[in-house]
């Protein structure tokens, strides 16, 4: 059981990127999943979450309206749209899960991925 992050890279400031989060496991259909991200020298921060069926999603107050989580139908597949990136986004970008979608939107998930760079130049 394992979560696979991806889809990070460089882009300039007003770029967009999709990170991808893929879940082995059929558990995860029932889980709350969300992302992270941690800059160099600061702390892990919350991102977005999304709950097991898509009905429910929650932001970062810092990526409102410029970043959009969902998942796939098999709900095994959680992806972030970034639009707009500004260099302040540049980070390393974690995805989490758990039963409890507000466990997630706290940082205390079961699962945690390797993580996937995300660089904004100006």
């Amino acid at each position: 059981v394992q979560l696979q992050a991806s889809g990070g890279g460089l882009v300039r400031a007003g770029g967009s990127l999709r990170l991808s989060c893929a879940a082995s496991g059929n558990i995860f259909n029932a889980y709350g999943m969300g992302w992270f991200r941690q800059a160099p020298g600061k702390e892990r921060e919350f991102v977005a979450a999304i709950s097991w069926s898509a009905g429910s999603t929650y932001y970062a107050d810092s990526v409102k309206g410029r970043f959009t989580i969902s998942r796939d139908s098999a709900k095994t597949t959680v992806y972030l749209q970034m639009n707009s990136l500004k260099p302040e986004d540049t980070a390393v970008y974690y995805c989490t899960a758990h039963r409890s979608t507000s466990t997630v939107v706290r940082g205390a998930g079961d699962f945690w991925g390797q993580g996937t760079q995300v660089t904004v130049s100006s």
